[in-house]
């Protein structure tokens, strides 16, 4: 039998008919798990002796190691084991109406890029469409505020576990009533996995995280970037836009005088003006500290000058106002293993 939120439809009714419940019962134990967002322990709309059943036949797929809050209380990450030992996180991002959750599709990451802490630990394995999906409803248990916001921007290249993660956008879109535009797959460059996206039937929207304006810095950054360089990602990038006419985010996480000199704005602006206006925008992030990596943020101020230079030459711009620093939430910052103090 399947984990609570990897169950489909038709293996909760077969538990159903198998404690002769009444045949209506389906629909409130979906709605309980999905329209109103709840533990299913504490769905007061079907019996008790009911929910033990379903708590029983279906449990949950991540059991919590670790919780920790911000500060402020509005950004919390979870550290979750699954099934087979390995651990992943969870960032729930809380604002005025609305909730974004950061998912992660893997535990760990075979991507290796050298700035983030999930690249340093290495891969461990794929998360399943269940495991993905729990994540989000774990996290909405936890906020007063809806989650209208999903971004697979955790740990793992969701592309590299393309099923997986389709899956669980479809479920997140067609049980939680999430609008495909406000889920974000984020991506290093796995063309044929942004081509594959380009023609699916949900309008998601795509980030791609390029962090370099150049195929030999890339190669240091973002390793696979020798694998699938710039330009095969730039094109990809331009079909997944003119395909789905969405503009695409390009991520550029900031390193104090590696990649963000003047020179450097100048050719990332060349490198993305053929997309056009609509069909592009650069979101700049202060690097964030991870321990296996001994490059440093970029001077704020150098931070603003490569944001206008890219704003003058006709690239869409914003920088980041980062959140979860002090937690260990941030961009690049999710790792497998709590820190050891």
């Amino acid at each position: 039998m399947s984990n609570r939120y990897g169950a489909d439809r038709s293996e909760y009714a077969e538990v159903l008919d198998g404690i002769a419940a009444p045949s209506y019962r389906l629909g409130q134990t979906w709605d309980a798990l999905y329209k109103q967002r709840t533990p299913l322990e504490e769905s007061t709309s079907l019996p008790l002796v009911l929910r033990n059943s379903l708590t029983s036949k279906f449990p949950l797929a991540l059991t919590e190691v670790t919780r920790a809050r911000d500060t402020a209380g509005t950004t919390v990450k979870w550290l979750w084991e699954v099934a087979g030992g390995a651990q992943v996180e969870t960032v729930l991002m809380r604002y005025p109406t609305r909730a974004t959750v950061c998912v992660s599709s893997q535990a760990g990451c075979a991507m290796a890029c050298s700035f983030c802490a999930t690249g340093q630990a290495g891969f461990e394995r794929h998360l399943t469409s269940g495991e993905i999906v729990e994540q989000v409803l774990r996290a909405q248990h936890d906020s007063p505020q809806p989650v209208s916001n999903v971004v697979f921007m955790g740990m793992g290249e969701p592309l590299a576990n393309y099923d997986a993660t389709w899956h669980a956008v479809e479920r997140m879109h067609a049980d939680l009533g999430i609008s495909a535009r406000r889920l974000t797959i984020s991506t290093v460059g796995i063309t044929p996995g942004m081509r594959r996206l380009a023609r699916e039937t949900l309008p998601v929207t795509l980030a791609v995280s390029l962090h370099a304006p150049d195929d030999e810095l890339r190669n240091v950054l973002v390793p696979v970037n020798r694998r699938y360089p710039l330009a095969e990602v730039l094109d990809a990038a331009s079909e997944f836009a003119s395909t789905r006419n969405r503009r695409v985010t390009f991520e550029y996480a900031c390193i104090g005088n590696v990649n963000d000199s003047p020179a450097q704005a100048r050719a990332l602006a060349r490198l993305l003006r053929p997309l056009g206006a609509l069909g592009s925008h650069v979101n700049l992030i202060p690097l964030n500290p991870t321990g296996g990596y001994t490059g440093a943020r970029s001077d704020p101020g150098r931070l603003r000058a490569f944001a206008s230079t890219l704003l003058d030459n006709g690239v869409n711009t914003t920088i980041r106002q980062t959140r979860g620093t002090g937690i260990d939430a941030a961009c690049g910052q999710l790792r497998s293993r709590p820190r050891v103090s």
